[in-house]
């Protein structure tokens, strides 16, 4: 079947439905759990090390975006069969929750990607694998919380499906600094990504 064109027709009367989102890149930034109320136990704690890590993660979104690099939200669904993400966004911007101000830091735009996934890691029974082969990305920078559970375990089925990784130490968090900077060794030495801060990845490079 023909694929419906992104663009919306010069003569029609009302808007399309298919955003003009990015389509071809090498590389692609997932944002795992970003979307997050937090309200769970020790979920203060993860907002302690979350909070500053959105400040950073939202400029670095922005630099990205400025590269042509697309970028997917990769969002649990916290055991809500019947919710979609846009009902969990508007959960977490809406309601007094824990994760609300990350929520509206790190908001998605009208042309950022999104996959909901049941489990840790944001390959296991989604759609997440023909997206980036739609996109054609091949290297991977994956961010968000928390590292040593949804983004390890994502980068570890990246890992195992040939993709390059680019894990920004500064665009994770972890409850714990100690747990954080675990996770992030495993990474490097196991996964063998690059765990370099935001500020050092050579964004001029990218798609170019």
């Amino acid at each position: 079947m023909e694929r419906e064109s992104n663009s919306p027709s010069r003569g029609a009367s009302s808007p399309s439905l298919h955003i003009n989102a990015l389509d071809k890149s090498e590389y692609a930034l997932l944002m795992i759990d970003v979307i997050n109320d937090l309200d769970f136990d020790n979920g203060e704690r993860l907002l302690e090390q979350a909070l500053p890590m959105a400040n950073r993660l939202s400029e670095f979104k922005r630099r990205v975006k400025r590269q042509g690099v697309p970028v997917v939200y990769t969002n649990d669904n916290f055991g809500k069969w019947q919710s979609d993400f846009q009902r969990i966004l508007k959960h977490c911007l809406e309601d007094d929750v824990p994760g609300k101000r990350i929520a509206e830091l790190l908001r998605p735009e009208d042309d950022d990607y999104f996959v909901l996934k049941p489990k840790h890691s944001g390959f296991f029974s989604t759609t997440l694998d023909i997206l980036l082969r739609y996109l054609e990305a091949r290297t991977l920078i994956i961010t968000g919380i928390a590292t040593d559970n949804c983004v390890l375990f994502t980068a570890n089925d990246a890992y195992v499906r040939d993709y390059k990784l680019f894990v920004p130490s500064d665009c994770t968090a972890s409850n714990s600094i100690e747990e954080n900077e675990h996770a992030l060794a495993q990474m490097e030495n196991v996964l063998k990504a690059d765990i370099s801060i935001a500020a050092e990845l050579d964004l001029k490079a990218i798609n170019s």
